[in-house]
């Protein structure tokens, strides 16, 4: 009696919600049609997930000659360098505040999967056909939790390691998922994927390796991995454990000190970005993940620095971008290794440390080629122009 009481009241509040929520409605709609008519002054907004991605995207299209702002809900403790941060306690409420500015501020904005400013509110539904309205153009991209289906995920260790991280996440989330990913791949204007999250996104007008970008012009290179006395050092900065594999790298490392490799682990977790760069400086060799299959900004930050990465890359994601000729055959330079074989890839690296500086080198080319802000920022621009957004002025 108790269950059908809850689901009787749960149903009544929910219909309620809706009906506060029509007059809500209405007014956005009313919103979008005036915005519709304004001068908005800025190219490009990036949000509203708080994203460190979204900091280097702006840095890539302001060199493309956008205008570019970046604006969130809510911060993480990576970094809060954002453009317009409207952090309020009622995220709903922050939300709204947020889509009235989008609407009469961007002809263009990139969000993730997410959504854009509504996605924390009960008008979600609606956002898509309020850009539609307002003439607001649309590129959405993934960046991982936001697409996580995992009944379309063919890597079981990944799903093993998700399920150990976040217990409860597909159990609760992965509908509301579902649905997020059919909503923005029907209404966006481009859909633009790459990384794994090929597996989850089922259609793409845009393959990328990766869509991270990192400013290769602001970032120091040294090519002097290797080359002192001391530990072999490694540093890792896991922010989810299982799915970065930590203590794979933590054992390897033990069972190599106990045989005399001289050889040392750094792991720091939940720090800022600026003191992961200056950390990457001080290494010789970086640890990114062991699971997932494919790379992320953790270890093109490594690269752009000069530094060699240690990461599992699944083969068929190698092979689809090879495919696609995003890359050549043997292009990425990063040093390959799994659960099975990271031990012996340390040794390895420990015993024949004058390769380090080389594979460093080879790491900025291909950041630089690949994912430097010029690369990106030429990619979005094709995009832009693809939906009708072109720099004011050229």
């Amino acid at each position: 009696m108790k269950k059908l009481f809850r689901k009787v009241k749960n149903k009544l509040s929910r219909a309620l919600l809706l009906l506060a929520c029509i007059p809500l409605g209405i007014g956005f709609v009313v919103l979008a049609l005036v915005s519709r008519f304004a001068k908005r002054p800025i190219d490009v907004g990036l949000g509203p997930e708080p994203m460190i991605n979204n900091i280097y995207h702006k840095k890539a299209l302001r060199h493309a000659g956008y205008s570019v702002e970046t604006f969130v809900s809510h911060i993480y403790f990576i970094t809060d360098d954002f453009d317009v941060k409207c952090i309020r306690k009622n995220l709903v409420t922050a939300s709204m505040r947020l889509m009235v500015m989008v609407l009469f501020r961007y002809r263009c904005i990139y969000i993730y999967f997410n959504g854009g400013p509504l996605a924390w509110s009960p008008l979600k539904r609606l956002e898509p056909y309020l850009y539609k309205l307002a003439g607001v153009k649309v590129l959405v991209m993934p960046y991982g939790g936001d697409v996580n289906d995992m009944t379309r995920c063919p890597n079981y260790a990944f799903r093993h390691a998700l399920v150990s991280d976040y217990p409860l996440f597909q159990k609760f989330r992965r509908p509301h998922i579902v649905r997020q990913i059919e909503r923005w791949t029907e209404h966006a204007d481009i859909v633009l994927s790459g990384c794994d999250w090929v597996d989850y996104t089922y259609h793409w007008d845009v393959l990328t390796l990766a869509h991270f970008s990192i400013d290769t012009t602001g970032t120091r290179a040294v090519f002097d991995a290797g080359r002192h006395e001391g530990p072999l050092r490694i540093l890792h900065a896991p922010n989810h454990q299982m799915i970065k594999g930590t203590k794979y790298f933590e054992k390897a490392v033990a069972e190599l000190r106990e045989e005399g490799v001289d050889v040392e682990l750094v792991v720091v977790s939940r720090v800022p970005n600026h003191e992961v760069r200056r950390l990457i400086a001080t290494c010789d060799v970086i640890a990114d993940q062991l699971v997932v299959g494919w790379y992320a900004m953790f270890a093109l930050e490594a690269m752009a620095a000069g530094r060699p990465v240690l990461c599992y890359l699944r083969q068929d994601l190698i092979d689809l971008y090879t495919f696609a000729e995003l890359v050549e055959p043997d292009e990425i330079p990063i040093i390959q290794c799994n659960t099975r074989n990271v031990k012996d890839v340390i040794r390895d690296l420990a015993r024949d440390r004058e390769k380090l500086a080389a594979i460093g080198e080879r790491s900025r080319a291909y950041a630089v080629k690949h994912h430097s802000t010029e690369a990106i920022g030429a990619l979005f621009d094709r995009l832009n122009r693809k939906m009708g957004i072109a720099p004011r002025g050229r």
